[in-house]
């Protein structure tokens, strides 16, 4: 039997069964464990949305599963799948695609690209459900004009706030001009990647 740990959960390692690549690093409860099992499709358990959700379920990479298997201690679980896509919502094939080349460690309050990218994945996950009490499935439902002209709302609220040079408020809306700027690259199916790849080349 596995051991969960506190919070009812595991830690689970998935793994490419032909190229032995590790893909991710991610959590299961007793629920996901038993979806797993009984589904040969990799199921996990979402720490910041509370709720288990399938691999692929609105990219369409899933992980079909090999074997499953925990670690001496049987508290850690190895999974080896047959993915149909890339395993990170980034693009890449594996989450572990970030090269260290120094000794400079982020403390975990401390914020990088990766909150765009799990925002983003939100943002396409409300795409997919629509649900009715959400303001993202609303902007989407209200079709291309309708974001763009909230894009270019909150672009001139940004410029506002920045001459009036009030720091505090210039961050709200610089974080709603982002938030809403995603809202639109995801209704044209452009993902942080694109504009990461576009950025790196204009710093060439």
């Amino acid at each position: 039997m596995v051991k969960l740990n506190a919070e009812g959960l595991i830690p689970v390692i998935t793994q490419d069964a032909a190229s032995h690549e590790v893909l991710t690093l991610a959590y299961m409860s007793k629920e996901s464990i038993q979806k797993t099992l009984d589904e040969k499709q990799v199921w996990f358990y979402s720490r910041s949305r509370s709720k288990l959700w399938k691999k692929g379920e609105s990219s369409g990479n899933e992980m079909n599963v090999k074997s499953i298997q925990a670690d001496c201690d049987y508290d850690a679980i190895l999974v080896q799948v047959e993915p149909t896509g890339p395993a990170c919502h980034t693009g890449h094939i594996s989450c572990f695609h970030n090269k260290i080349e120094d000794a400079t460690i982020s403390s975990s309050n401390e914020h990088n690209s990766s909150v765009i990218e799990e925002l983003y994945a939100t943002i396409q996950q409300r795409k997919k459900d629509m649900p009715s009490d959400s303001y993202t499935s609303k902007l989407f439902a209200s079709g291309t004009d309708k974001i763009a002209q909230k894009v270019i709302e909150e672009a001139g609220e940004t410029a506002l706030a920045g001459v009036g040079k009030n720091k505090e408020n210039t961050i709200g809306e610089i974080s709603d001009l982002i938030y809403h700027l995603l809202v639109m690259m995801s209704n044209l199916d452009i993902t942080p990647t694109d504009i990461w790849s576009e950025l790196k080349n204009r710093s060439k």
